[in-house]
């Protein structure tokens, strides 16, 4: 394990982080759908409105013009700024933006809607502060497969999770058009670790880290090596079969 990157930020379960061999599903997921959403940035004034541990948004600033990393967190801002000199770390609440009316491009949200209280609310302040024909990137877990059992979210973090249908009803009643809604899925090979793993290489893991203290996981040596091998190339994102998805992934334009 990265114990610098572990020690700065906490694996709490809120946030995924590089760098570590057990979150590397979940940090792949993750950053499968920056490199989808990445030519919406070009050029572009980027705001990362959830900024986490910071990669995504310095691989957004590979291609735009400027990146506003943003987050609540103070220590992960603090982390942005010292590791990610590239984007201007600013700290601040997501309810309330510090930024002028139509003063950005893009406003990216990923894996970070699922986690407000006040979605609308967030929604309103993204459509302010984009300029007209701007657009809103957003990723968050599909509840049809996240917590298919429940409109109670498992995952602590999370305060509405939303099925396809419900993101683009959301979106269009915030006042945006949809102009794509896909969905995240295993590519082939991670279908291989399912079937090897009983079904789910998700369940695997899951059935690790919940049967273990905080901090204590003893990973069996093959599935952790199955973990750490997975690349952002392992999954795949398209419209088909947008309800058995794992993500869910949604370009917005302000009209």
């Amino acid at each position: 394990m990265d114990t610098s990157r572990a020690e700065a930020l906490h694996l709490t379960g809120e946030r995924t982080v590089p760098g570590v061999p057990e979150e590397n599903y979940w940090y792949r997921r993750h950053e499968v759908a920056y490199h989808v959403l990445d030519p919406y940035c070009t050029d572009a004034l980027v705001l990362e409105a959830g900024c986490g541990e910071g990669y995504g948004a310095a691989l957004l600033a590979d291609r735009a013009a400027h990146v506003v990393a943003f987050d609540y967190d103070e220590a992960a801002t603090r982390h942005v700024a010292r590791e990610y000199p590239q984007t201007t770390a600013v700290r601040g609440n997501l309810a309330s933006l510090p930024l002028a009316d139509a003063s950005v491009d893009v406003v990216a949200n990923l894996q970070v809607l699922e986690h407000l209280w006040d979605q609308y609310g967030f929604l309103a302040e993204c459509r302010r502060v984009l300029r007209p024909g701007g657009r809103l990137l957003v990723t968050t877990p599909n509840r049809l497969t996240f917590t298919p059992d429940s409109d109670t979210p498992l995952n602590p973090y999370h305060t509405r999770e939303l099925s396809p249908s419900e993101l683009d009803e959301m979106l269009r009643e915030a006042g945006f058009a949809v102009e794509r809604l896909d969905g995240l899925h295993h590519g082939p090979g991670l279908r291989v670790l399912d079937e090897r793993y009983g079904g789910s290489i998700i369940d695997a893991q899951l059935a690790v880290v919940m049967g273990s203290l905080p901090g204590q996981a003893q990973w069996p040596e093959g599935l952790l090596a199955d973990v750490a091998a997975i690349s952002a190339d392992d999954f795949e994102v398209h419209d088909r079969d947008l309800d058995a998805s794992l993500d869910l992934v949604a370009v917005a334009v302000r009209p």
